[in-house]
């Protein structure tokens, strides 16, 4: 392993991007592969999810490599859940009690866009555009590709391949097919799916919605988001069965079965979307999936990272975040032991593994907690006293959310497991009546509600390991 090495990624998305970028700083030669048209000079959204949801984890990996301050010039900043019932009235959830905390809305193709031009600025990076790879030779560490404008095959050697192209990606597929190792693999699909609609900015340009906020419109079997974008607008998204279900994406094949829907179930967002018919007809309808698998490396020659590794459903906004993420703990563990690809490979999958699951199964919890719970008024009941607790004791309470969403530092499983034991603990105690959302609890009362969740949440969490739960 030296500086000299010759180094190939597969995918230029917002993954690879960052590798690259973080691997030229390190003085290494990159070479990036990418089959779709370079997206700083064409439009290849193509129903893909156009703005994303960025928060801590994602700006600690963008600070490592010198753009956080850019990438904060083009977020909007959100700070909180604004729920709309079907009689069009809406409260407000905010996402933590400590001050400056929120995520971001920002847009795929600008932030990726920015990370190519700053991963080109390095004399070490080459970027390819519109070749397709077609297949990879983990043993001979080499791959194949295909120009889409010449359409000539050709193949390329390198010393090290790293994948980071997305969920079908191709070298992870050549580690079974090519059966030079036990590797396990699961992708597993909700029966959900997702396409995108658009609210436009009004005649002044403006938002017709809060811009603060991420809007949900919750409605049991399926739900209705909507983020802000810099123009004005608003990206939404329709989770939807494909087929199950009294609605559902097979059944509203018609614009007049469309718009009975929305009229019925979320007559305030059609009155601001009226391109409807035409946009749901023409926009495609996406699959939801979880992807697990081991291992993530072979030999010194390969590793995949992000959602090749582990794509996981949007539901907690941590999809970019976890595959930054990625990159921010593959450093850390060349500043370790940076000499030896293996080993660099083994100790990163040994630090990433467990939390990228985690953050799998937190994924599709959430999605249940904000189609199913978030009007709940127990629900209601228990963001009041994480939010009172997170205001008055700062340092000393964070919430499941908060864990994951702020605090990097926190790994994904340890804040899953202690954030599991804190809700359960929060519940109990609401149903128990040990505790109450009472208004204006003095700060005295809230630190006995803080020993009280501290105490049940340790019980549990011991419960738990004794069970063999963890």
């Amino acid at each position: 392993m030296n500086k000299q090495d010759k180094i190939l990624i597969v995918g230029a998305g917002l993954c690879g991007s960052l590798l690259a970028l973080r691997l030229a700083q390190r003085g290494y030669k990159v070479a990036v592969y990418e089959s779709r048209p370079d997206l700083r000079t064409t439009d290849i959204s193509a129903g893909r999810s156009i703005n994303l949801a960025l928060s801590d984890r994602g700006f600690k990996a963008l600070r490592l490599v010198g753009v956080e301050e850019n990438a904060r010039k083009i977020c909007i900043p959100m700070y909180g859940r604004l729920i709309h019932d079907v009689e069009g009235n809406t409260f407000a959830s905010n996402y933590s009690g400590r001050e400056g905390e929120y995520i971001n809305s920002i847009s795929r193709g600008d932030l990726n866009g920015m990370l190519l031009t700053e991963a080109e600025k390095h004399e070490n990076v080459t970027l390819h555009f519109n070749t397709k790879c077609t297949s990879i030779d983990i043993e001979n560490t080499s791959a194949s590709f295909q120009d889409y404008k010449t359409k000539k095959t050709f193949t390329v050697e390198a010393d090290v391949i790293f994948g980071t192209d997305g969920a079908g990606s191709v070298l992870r597929k050549s580690y079974y097919l090519e059966k030079k190792f036990l590797f396990s693999y699961s992708q597993e699909y909700l029966t959900h799916g997702y396409k995108e609609l658009e609210i436009p900015a009004d005649s002044n340009g403006k938002h017709q919605l809060s811009k603060d906020h991420l809007h949900i419109w919750p409605r049991g079997g399926y739900m209705l988001i909507a983020l802000p974008n810099m123009d004005g607008s608003f990206t939404v998204t329709l989770f939807l069965g494909h087929e199950e279900g009294v609605y559902n994406f097979k059944e509203l094949n018609t614009e007049e079965k469309i718009k009975n829907f929305f009229k019925e179930q979320f007559p305030d967002a059609l009155a601001l979307i009226p391109n409807i018919a035409k946009e749901f007809a023409n926009n495609p309808t996406g699959a939801l999936g979880t992807v697990k698998c081991l291992p993530w490396y072979y030999k010194s020659n390969t590793l995949i990272l992000g959602d090749a590794a582990h794509a996981v459903v949007p539901f907690y906004g941590q999809g970019m975040n976890a595959s930054f993420e990625d990159v921010t703990v593959l450093d850390e563990v060349l500043n370790e032991c940076e000499g030896d690809w293996s080993v660099v490979f083994k100790s990163y999958q040994e630090k990433r593994k467990q939390n990228a699951d985690a953050i799998g199964d937190l994924a599709v919890e959430n999605y249940y907690e904000m189609r199913d719970h978030v009007a709940n008024p127990l629900f209601q009941q228990k963001r009041k006293i994480e939010m009172d607790l997170e205001k008055h004791f700062p340092k000393e309470y964070f919430s499941k959310y908060a864990m994951v969403t702020f605090n990097e530092e926190i790994g994904y499983h340890e804040a899953m497991l202690k954030g599991r034991a804190q809700d359960k603990a929060l519940l109990n105690l609401l149903a128990d009546k040990d505790i109450s959302t009472a208004i204006n609890m003095t700060k005295e009362q809230l630190e006995l509600v803080l020993k009280k969740v501290q105490e049940e949440t340790n019980t549990i969490l011991e419960e738990d390991k004794v069970a063999d739960l963890r």
